[in-house]
């Protein structure tokens, strides 16, 4: 029997009861962490990426290319769904189909994307623009196009930046065409209360929704798992937790280093709980699978 699908397996999450966490990744490690953890996905945030690998705000420096490219390698690394941040789509419709079919080919379970301008801004920050109604519901179009060109069933997640943008009321009116468009999951960002979070809830109350917890200061507030399925969500991402602690363990260790101690046992795992970690102990055993003699080969022949 042909294994399920990622995309499959992220539907099937969503069929279920409940609300499913999701904390962001950002490499290959971070996402194996988050499925040893026992999470049922994961998700791409493109903040974290555009900081991990090239060090820089997540104002739109990041490409397509290097998006498609880092999501490759998370899904190769996890069993687990990915859901990947696309942005803006990088473009047009014609980009965004461009962009759905890339993130397919990736291994991508789902794809968020979201109605601002290029250059875009960070969801939480200030500076969002967004594209008029009509072009940001043709690039939902245009991504369920996509997804039937390529006979995927990759879930579409349609954000809107309309809130801090516009107004909620706009917010409310997008998500609701984006849901006539053929949105599997709709997503408002920076929701600035639990009543514009329980008013978004009703919109379209067949489709479900997405929260985004931003860790450390967003505008949303940030509620409990039961409260937030409470008023009717069904996906929660974390987008700041790895990359947050990551930055504080390394400022920690390299202010020990520069003082001259390595840092501490209990800051950081053990080297063989390291190997253990990124793969050693399972490479050597599936290695064993394939050992053979090792004599070296001999330049003579029978005569």
């Amino acid at each position: 029997m042909a294994a399920e699908s990622p995309a499959k397996t992220l539907r099937r999450i969503l069929d279920s009861p409940g609300v499913h966490l999701g904390p962001a990744c950002f490499d290959a490690l971070s996402a194996k962490l988050i499925e040893r953890a026992g999470f049922q996905y994961c998700f791409t945030s493109g903040f974290s990426i555009s900081a991990a690998r090239l060090g820089l705000p997540d104002t739109g420096f990041i490409s397509y290319g290097e998006m498609v490219e880092q999501g490759q390698q998370i899904t190769q690394a996890v069993s687990i769904p990915v859901i990947g941040d696309g942005d803006n789509g990088y473009g047009n419709a014609m980009n965004v189909k461009r962009t759905v079919k890339g993130y397919i080919h990736a291994g991508i379970a789902g794809i968020i994307l979201e109605d601002q301008v290029s250059p875009k801004a960070c969801g939480h920050t200030r500076g969002r623009k967004v594209v008029s109604r009509e072009e940001a519901v043709m690039q939902i179009k245009a991504a369920v196009d996509a997804r039937r060109e390529s006979g995927s069933d990759i879930v579409i997640v349609a954000r809107t930046d309309s809130r801090q943008a516009v107004s909620l009321d706009e917010s409310l009116w997008r998500t609701k065409a984006f849901a006539d468009a053929g949105a599997d999951v709709l997503f408002i960002d920076a929701l600035a209360s639990k009543e514009e979070m329980e008013a978004f809830c009703k919109i379209s109350p067949h489709v479900p929704k997405m929260a985004n917890m931003l860790e450390g200061g967003g505008k949303t507030p940030i509620l409990t798992p039961h409260e937030l399925e409470a008023v009717g969500y069904k996906l929660v991402v974390y987008p700041l937790s790895l990359i947050g602690v990551s930055i504080k363990a390394m400022q920690e260790a390299l202010n020990a280093i520069k003082n001259g101690c390595i840092p501490s046992p209990g800051s950081m795992p053990s080297f063989e709980e390291i190997k253990e970690i990124v793969g050693f102990n399972s490479y050597y055993e599936e290695e064993k699978r394939y050992a053979v003699g090792t004599s070296p080969l001999s330049s003579q022949r029978e005569s």
